[in-house]
């Protein structure tokens, strides 16, 4: 009995030997591998929430373009769930981001507040308890994220963004300066629309007009007239898309010429074949002589092409290619150094009626149930034209191409036609700064992705200018309708000339 007490003692103490072995041996190789840093975020990690669309309504049939604001069909939600995953969106069983919307970012995190909510701030949104939640951001008096060396991290981010020598343009703050205008909302009449010039209106408050945009890590040369037409001597430059093509072109027209009239400025339309004779002209096109650069916009607000069903019927319906370039870009492209596209706002069902549109793919009317989608026929032409635009490029290498992101609308408590208004007119209200290096128009992000068009991203800063819009300050402005689709000019879409000065 003694001897086998004896062997029993001696057995468990060999087994507590081996366990204190092992947990030595597992604490060593613990402390040796950091796990944690491929868990825990870094603080400079910035976290995308899926964008959310507009809402879909329906628009009147107006006479001109700019007389109505229509929004933007509900591209989002037509998405299938397999179609959303290239952006990182969570499946339709991930409920927490489904009620947040993209509004600014802070401390390099995105920041979203709840759909319809303004958060309080005076420069910032807040972010909220349940938006951390929602991007996995550790409570502040967490011990993980102090516990853990993110110091290689760090390095690793630093690396990457060395070596990215290309400026996010996108990514900036919004400064004070006093230098602005860059030309005169009185004085720019040859050029400037007058419902857009809002300095000829009944409003009282410009400062809107003080401010400029100031990408973070670049600087933007400040813009000359004089010196960018001598830049693109020789040049042409084409502005194709929908009435925000036309502003950004009118805009650069005041710019180049600093908003005086300009007698020597040649009318080219003809050679464009644009028609002055035309009610709604399809496009303009001017050249200066000295250094003969041609400034142009044709207006094709879809960006496909449009063939009328019946050239003997006054009142016939178009044929809307999903599948195919406008006419226009096929026929001119060789002809143009640079080439700016925007759509966006006309894919509704509203203006599909009133304008008697009709979707064709493959050369004859669409069958494809899918298609029928408003969302899904508009990505499905933004793709077609820029897969098409790429195709091109090798054969002329001297052509830059760019796809603008979508120009935000700013209308609350309701739409253009149920009362929605825009009437702060406090700048930077709702922010100053946009930190993501995302787009927040991943649409247009994912169709230029892996092609030769670069992206002009204009959105999230855009989107922080709610008070630069027409407002209920335009000449056409019906009782109660408010345009805040449109921008005034001097006004935002000069910042969007001047970052495509500084891309091109």
């Amino acid at each position: 009995m003694k001897v086998g007490s004896l062997h029993g003692l001696r057995g468990k103490r060999l087994l507590l030997i081996l366990v204190v072995i092992c947990t030595l041996f597992l604490i060593w190789e613990w402390e040796k591998t950091p796990h944690p840093v491929n868990f825990i975020p870094s603080p400079d990690t910035t976290y995308l929430p899926p964008p959310v669309a507009h809402k879909t309504h329906t628009c009147e049939h107006a006479t001109t373009e700019e007389e109505d604001f229509p929004v933007a069909d509900d591209f989002w939600h037509a998405m299938s769930e397999r179609e959303k995953q290239p952006f990182g969106v969570p499946s339709k069983g991930h409920k927490t981001t489904s009620s947040l919307k993209v509004t600014e970012v802070k401390k390099d995190v995105i920041v979203v507040a709840p759909l319809g909510k303004k958060v309080a701030g005076p420069s910032r949104y807040s972010m909220t308890e349940k938006a951390e939640q929602v991007l996995n951001v550790p409570p502040k008096d967490s011990a993980a994220t102090s516990s853990v060396n993110t110091t290689e991290v760090d390095k690793n981010l630093k690396a990457t963004s060395l070596e990215k020598k290309e400026c996010n343009y996108g990514k900036g703050k919004w400064i004070d300066d006093d230098r602005r205008p860059l030309y005169s909302g009185f004085g720019c009449k040859q050029w400037l629309s007058m419902m857009w010039a809002c300095r000829l209106t009944t409003r009282t408050d410009f400062s809107y007009e003080k401010y400029r945009w100031q990408p973070e890590g670049c600087e933007i040369q400040e813009f000359e007239g004089t010196e960018f037409l001598k830049r693109m001597q020789d040049k042409t430059i084409a502005f194709v898309g929908d009435s925000l093509g036309r502003q950004q072109f009118q805009s650069l027209m005041c710019m180049v010429t600093g908003g005086r009239e300009n007698p020597e400025v040649e009318d080219v339309g003809i050679e464009f074949g644009f028609s002055k004779g035309d009610k709604r002209p399809s496009g303009w096109a001017y050249r200066f002589p000295k250094t003969r650069t041609t400034i142009l916009y044709y207006w094709s607000s879809t960006l496909c092409e449009l063939e009328p069903l019946n050239l003997s019927d006054p009142a016939t319906g178009y044929a809307m290619h999903l599948d195919r370039p406008a006419a226009f870009l096929k026929q001119n492209l060789h002809r143009f150094d640079v080439l700016v596209l925007n759509t966006g706002h006309h894919w509704n069902r509203g203006k599909l009626i009133a304008n008697r549109w009709e979707f064709y793919v493959g050369g004859v009317p669409n069958t494809n149930r899918r298609l029928r989608e408003m969302g899904r026929a508009k990505n499905l032409t933004i793709h077609t034209v820029i897969k098409w635009l790429d195709s091109q490029l090798p054969q002329h290498p001297k052509l830059k191409a760019f796809l603008r992101s979508i120009s935000p609308r700013h209308f609350f408590h309701g739409e253009w036609n149920t009362g929605g208004s825009c009437d702060n007119t406090s700048p930077l209200a709702h922010g100053y700064e946009v930190l993501q290096d995302a787009s927040a128009d991943f649409v247009a992000a994912a169709a230029v992705s892996g092609t030769r068009v670069k992206l002009l991203d204009i959105t999230a800063l855009s989107h922080l200018r709610d008070e630069g819009h027409i407002s209920r300050y335009g000449f056409k402005a019906s009782e109660g309708v408010h345009d805040c689709l449109h921008w005034c000019l001097p006004g935002i879409p000069d910042t969007w000339n001047e970052i495509l000065a500084a891309q091109i």
